[in-house]
């Protein structure tokens, strides 16, 4: 039988530890209560035979080591359930503990667990951890905590980041094999020029024969590439650099932000993806409770883009000023009139939360579906176009060698 290892409280509050063989880990923890211990850790022992051993086993612990929003997911939804279940919050941490495959996450939640065995909440404890658990999971917690409704709160919780988590990867789904299409053609552009261009190269110039103007041109641009390649490739690296640096900045995010906002399709579809997410966000606070000011601020910190959070900041002044909320932005020219129009109603109904869920799943929908429309869309040009460049090289490589051919027949 597998060896466990156990931490438990006996009835005067001293704590116990201890290995022991069980079935499994329910098993033992049936026999610990029965005993009369309060159970707080139970885990598989790793049998220390050497340091080699010991490294390896904490090594393959992990599957990775950032926090994906999967993690997030399956964190969220196993708390709920456990505590809908009645189990109690440190035995439902130490649960949960066992089975987190995220190195950064593991940590994070071993630290939760502590600081609420010491006697903070749970909105304390998530709360030391801003990088994994942001503020919406804070407030969040704060609201299960104070209208002991935390099971239905950290259920709210686990849809938003399920649904999120499903949003990106419809995005990042449709995108991929357009992206694929692009790596391919330019990967070919490179092997032509760095080994296929000089081989052919060399070829003519054994032959001595005059060269058409495609095919000196092509050979030209290869040889191009091939001695500035190093230096092409650090052009490349320093300019990604410097815009990357810029738009890290305030006026440079602004600015980078305004003019996707500008381009004609782009910019469309980015405002819809932001004003999805800052829906979404404001449906699930204003459904667990949030006050609608704290849930705006809230937003206005979550919403991951300059200029809505700018507009989220005057929107909550006047709001805060006794404006409604439908009236504030409708005095702001970034959300449009339709999600406006259904937040008011949302407020005259006294159903914000609901509608504002409407808005959100609407605009979801909206742009899965465009995703999937430049997608089918893009794909057959970037064909054509790869088809194009590497059609040509290959036509300019072999017409010296047809017009070799037709002089030897001749």
């Amino acid at each position: 039988m597998p060896m466990f290892s156990y931490t438990a409280k006996d009835n005067t509050g001293k704590t116990k530890t201890g290995m022991i063989e069980s079935l499994n880990e329910q098993v033992l923890v049936d026999k610990l209560q029965k005993d009369g211990l309060f159970v707080l850790d139970v885990r598989l022992a790793v049998q220390k035979v050497s340091s080699k051993g010991e490294k390896k086993e904490r090594e393959t612990r992990f599957d990775h080591d950032n926090v994906k929003l999967e993690d997030l997911l399956v964190f969220s939804r196993q708390m709920a359930t456990m505590l809908e279940a009645g189990v109690t919050m440190l035995r439902s941490l130490n649960i949960i503990i066992s089975q987190i495959q995220s190195r950064r996450l593991y940590l994070a939640a071993k630290d939760v667990h502590d600081d609420i065995e010491h006697g903070a909440s749970l909105s304390v404890a998530l709360n030391k951890h801003p990088q994994i658990f942001n503020q919406f999971w804070v407030s969040l917690s704060e609201v299960g905590e104070a209208s002991g409704t935390m099971p239905r709160v950290l259920n709210k919780l686990a849809d938003h980041v399920e649904k999120d988590a499903a949003f990106r990867s419809a995005i990042v789904s449709a995108m991929v094999y357009p992206a694929i299409l692009c790596v391919v053609c330019i990967g070919a552009i490179i092997f032509f020029a760095l080994v296929v261009g000089p081989r052919f190269q060399a070829i003519f110039e054994s032959m001595h024969v005059q060269l058409p103007l495609l095919t000196r041109c092509l050979l030209n641009t290869f040889d191009f590439i091939k001695q500035y390649f190093f230096f092409l490739v650090g052009g490349v690296v320093g300019i990604v650099f410097i815009i990357r640096y810029y738009i890290s900045t305030p006026f440079g995010r602004l600015n980078y932000e305004n003019f996707l906002f500008s381009l004609p399709v782009v910019g469309e579809i980015t405002k819809l993806i932001v004003v999805e997410r800052f829906t979404g966000q404001m449906a699930i606070l204003i459904e667990s409770g949030v006050p609608l000011l704290y849930s705006l601020e809230i937003s206005e910190k979550m919403v991951d883009n300059k200029n809505c959070a700018l507009v989220i900041a005057q929107v909550r002044e006047r709001v805060r000023e006794g404006t409604g909320m439908a009236d504030a932005l409708m005095e702001e020219s970034f959300f449009p009139i339709m999600c406006v129009q259904m937040i008011k109603v949302g407020e005259e109904t006294g159903d914000l939360g609901k509608m504002l869920h409407h808005v959100a799943d609407f605009y979801q929908s909206n742009v899965e579906a465009f995703m999937k429309r430049i997608s089918s869309l893009i794909e057959p040009f970037i064909l054509v176009f790869m088809a194009g460049i590497i059609g040509t090289i290959v036509v300019a490589i072999f017409m010296p060698l047809f017009k070799l051919g037709q002089g030897a027949g001749h």
